[in-house]
C-alpha cells in the first residue's frame, strides 16, 4: 500500500509561516484535493510532498518511508504542472518518453509504455506532432501521459486545468477522474476551483491561511461545513450567511426572523442556508421579505437575490419564476435547512440534543421513545 502521511508539517520563510503544523493521512489509491484561495498554502504543501520545498518542521511519509531527506527523483512521484512543462523541440512521443530516458528504464520497454500511456489519454494519432501544433487540451493530455508513463506510486497535480476553457475543463476533468480509477494510484490534486474539488475528490482538504479548515468527503463538506469560511467557499452560489442573534430558538436580524432553531444557545450568531434550501414567492411573507436585487436565469432554475442589511442573499426559484428588479419577494427558510455558526470564531454550532421526556417509556410513544428503550 502506498499512501501519504503528513505529520505536523510546517513551512516557514523567516517570520512568515506559509503552512501551519498540518496533519493528514491519505490512503492508498485515494484521490485527495487540496482546495483553497490563492496564497492559502495548498501548492506549498504539494511541493513539500514532491520534494521541491523542504518542510521547516514535521515529517512526510510516502508509503512507509520518511522522505524528508530524499531528492524528488527518489520519491516515486510524478507531477503534472499548471503550465504543462513540455519540451517544444521534442515530439509528443519523445515528451512522453522523456521520464523513462532520464530514469534509465530498459529501452526495450519504452515504445510499448509510451503508446499505452498515449492511448489512455487519446493521443495515439498525435505522437508525431510538436507542442506548438497542439491545442491547450492536447498539451495537457501530453503532460498527463508523461506522468502516467512513469507508473509512479503517487500522482501530484497542481492546478492542471486552470489554463483550459470551460468546455475543455469539463471533459478533461472527467478524463482525469476515469484515469485515476483505472490506474488505481494515490492522487493529490491542487485547485482553487471548488467544482473541480467536489467532482473529483474522494476527500477534500479545505485550506485557508496555511491551515486545514476541514477535511472530509465532498458531501460532508457541503452538507456540514465546519465554519463560515468553508460555508462561504463551497457551493455555487456559496452559502448565504447573515449576522444576528438567537433567542429562545428564534434567529433574528434586520429583515430576518427564522423560528424553530431548537437547542441552539442564545446569543450572537451567524445563520447560513443554501440557495436550494429556500423557497421563493412573490410578495411579502416568509422568513425574509425584501425587494429583488438581481435575478439570473440559469437554464434549469432562476437565482433570485435580495439585500438583507449588509448581506446579499440568494435563493433558487423554478426556471419559470419571473420578477423584475425592485419587485417584493419573500424567502421561506425551514429550520432544517439552516446552519448556525459562532459569530466570533466562525465555528459551527451544533444544537444541544433534545431532552428525553420524563417518566417510563411506553410503546405508544412511537418515535419519541429514547433509542434503545423497550416497551
Amino acid at each position: 500500500m502506498v499512501g501519504v502521511v503528513l505529520r505536523n508539517v510546517t513551512k516557514r520563510w523567516g517570520s512568515f509561516t506559509g503552512v501551519h503544523a498540518v496533519d493528514l493521512v491519505i490512503g492508498d489509491r485515494e484521490f485527495v484535493v487540496f482546495l483553497g484561495p490563492s496564497g492559502c498554502g495548498k501548492t506549498t504543501t504539494m511541493r513539500m510532498i514532491a520534494g521541491l520545498e523542504d518542510p521547516s518542521d514535521g515529517e512526510i511519509l510516502i508509503g512507509d518511508r520518511v522522505v524528508n531527506d530524499l531528492e524528488p527523483k527518489d520519491r516515486d512521484v510524478a507531477m503534472v504542472f499548471q503550465n504543462y512543462g513540455l519540451y517544444p523541440n521534442l515530439t509528443v512521443y519523445e515528451n512522453i518518453r522523456f521520464p523513462l530516458k532520464v530514469r534509465r528504464v530498459d529501452a526495450s520497454t519504452h515504445d510499448a509504455r509510451v503508446r499505452k500511456a498515449a492511448a489512455m489519454v487519446e493521443l495515439g494519432d498525435l505522437l508525431h506532432r510538436r507542442p506548438k501544433e497542439l491545442s491547450g487540451g492536447q498539451r495537457q493530455r501530453v503532460a498527463l501521459a508523461r506522468a502516467i508513463v512513469r507508473e509512479p506510486a503517487v500522482f501530484l497535480m497542481d492546478e492542471p486545468l486552470s489554463n483550459l476553457d470551460a468546455k475543455l475543463r469539463v471533459s478533461t476533468r472527467a478524463q482525469i477522474k476515469n484515469l485515476q480509477h483505472e490506474l488505481k494510484v494515490t492522487t493529490i490534486y491542487v485547485t482553487h476551483d471548488q467544482i473541480e474539488a467536489m467532482t473529483l475528490a474522494d476527500r477534500v482538504v479545505v485550506m485557508n491561511k496555511g491551515r486545514f479548515q476541514q477535511v472530509g468527503t465532498p458531501t460532508e463538506i457541503y452538507d456540514r461545513p465546519a465554519n463560515t469560511f468553508v460555508a462561504g467557499f463551497i457551493g455555487s452560489p456559496a452559502m448565504n450567511l447573515m449576522d444576528g442573534a438567537v433567542a429562545a430558538g428564534v434567529f433574528e436580524a434586520p429583515g430576518v426572523r427564522v423560528p424553530g432553531l431548537v437547542g441552539y444557545p442564545d446569543g450572537p450568531a451567524t445563520l447560513g442556508f443554501r440557495a436550494e434550501d429556500a423557497e421563493v414567492a412573490a410578495g411579502p411573507g416568509g422568513e425574509i421579505a425584501a425587494p429583488v436585487y438581481s435575478i439570473e436565469l440559469l437554464g434549469d432554475a432562476t437565482l433570485v437575490s435580495v439585500r438583507v442589511g449588509p448581506a446579499l442573499v440568494a435563493a433558487r426559484a423554478p426556471k419559470t419564476f419571473r420578477a423584475e428588479i425592485g419587485d417584493p419577494v419573500s424567502f421561506r427558510i425551514g429550520a432544517a435547512g439552516c446552519h448556525v455558526f459562532d459569530s466570533a470564531s466562525g465555528e459551527r454550532i451544533e444544537p444541544a440534543p433534545a431532552m428525553a421526556s420524563p417518566g417510563p417509556a411506553r410503546a405508544d410513544l412511537g418515535s419519541t421513545m429514547p433509542i434503545g428503550a423497550t416497551a
